[in-house]
């Protein structure tokens, strides 16, 4: 059993900063590329960063600039640290992973989400 947790969404006001944290537990033996995807109401979900384990990261032409993805790969953790929101930065933000299980088995893993508003 494989999970992901996010955590670190809140009310921000524009201009400020947020830090997501996501932590994968269970069953692991390799993460691949771990993501953030956003997906605010009414839109689809898309990509918003992305940190392969090697360390590289690619990010939406949104937030580059302002969004910053590591990841802490000894503990299966991925960070979004989030400056100067924008209200249209105001999303539900999942945490992505392609996992290895210890069985072998790789596939996609996603977080129940957690809600970023950004407003004054």
């Amino acid at each position: 059993q494989v999970q992901l947790v996010e955590s670190g969404g809140g009310l921000v006001q524009p201009g400020g900063s947020l830090r997501l944290s996501c932590a994968a537990s269970g069953s692991i033996s390799s993460i691949n590329a771990m993501a953030w995807y956003c997906q605010a109401p009414g839109k689809q979900r898309e990509l918003v960063a992305r940190i392969l384990s090697g360390g590289s990261a690619n990010y939406a032409d949104s937030v580059k600039g302002r969004f910053t993805i590591s990841r802490d790969s000894a503990k299966n953790l991925v960070y979004l640290q989030m400056n100067s929101l924008k209200p249209e930065d105001t999303a539900v933000y999942y945490c992505n992973a392609y996992i290895f299980s210890l069985d072998g088995l790789g596939r996609e893993y996603w977080g129940q989400g957690t809600q970023v508003t950004v407003s004054s």
